[in-house]
């Protein structure tokens, strides 16, 4: 058996007293796709930017590659990209001088043909002369996903890779991530708040609520220990819960 391309052990995440995550343990295997759901405030976001280092974990452990994420930042992030609806490119610069600087930083070579590619894939190919500032919500979700691809990353970390994109651009994205993990034997994080959308596309997955587990397998495993109709009526459950 393959050994894990994500480690997790155990994070736990306060903000002064409120404990975001809370003793979370998990693996990504190679060419695989991992769906984190759950409600609001569960902690996926939160979990998403311990992975990238954006935020410190209080306890626990994390290994990219085999390696300890605190010991071997750089040369991890070199291989590992993301695509968050919560985060923002400049704006002053074109779509085709976003990519050029990411492709840049990742050191990519032969990045004209690269870009090309990607806003062909995504279907943004008419946008790049324009600023990023006059995109529409969902063109800038494209851009997003095409920054996250620019250096074909061998692990990709998408925060609600699908919102605000019309249901035929959606479809053609979750058709791309899996013919990348097939084809790049690329492995994948994902959050979503599309239930049908992690059942299509997840391997597996980790429900979370109040920053616990309390549920992880194969969607299908997931739904019947809960004994629901769907991912989406497991979910609706749970939302309830945490109202109650």
């Amino acid at each position: 058996m393959s050994e894990p391309v994500v480690e997790v052990q155990g994070i736990t995440k306060f903000f002064k007293s409120f404990k975001a995550v809370d003793n979370v343990s998990f693996e990504v295997c190679p060419s695989e796709i991992l769906g984190i759901v759950g409600p609001n405030g569960a902690g996926k976001t939160t979990i998403i930017h311990m992975l990238l280092g954006l935020t410190t974990p209080n306890a626990g452990s994390i290994k990219i590659f085999g390696l300890n994420f605190n010991d071997h930042r750089e040369e991890i992030l070199e291989e590992v990209n993301f695509s968050s609806t919560y985060t923002s490119m400049p704006y002053s610069l074109t779509v085709r001088e976003s990519l050029k600087v990411f492709g840049w930083l990742y050191n990519v070579k032969n990045s004209d043909d690269k870009i090309d590619e990607l806003l062909k894939v995504f279907e943004i190919a008419d946008t790049k002369k324009m600023q990023v500032r006059n995109l529409s919500t969902g063109q800038l979700t494209r851009l997003n996903l095409a920054k996250a691809l620019i250096n074909d990353p061998k692990v990709l970390f998408l925060d609600e890779p699908t919102a605000s994109l019309d249901p035929d651009i959606a479809d053609k994205v979750r058709k791309y991530l899996l013919q990348i993990k097939r084809e790049k034997k690329i492995s994948i994080l994902l959050t979503s708040h599309n239930m049908k959308e992690m059942e299509e596309v997840s391997d597996r997955i980790i429900f979370l609520h109040k920053g616990k587990i309390i549920a992880s397998g194969k969607p299908e495993a997931v739904v019947q220990s809960f004994r629901g109709k769907n991912l989406e009526d497991v979910f609706l459950k749970v939302a309830r819960e945490k109202q109650a």
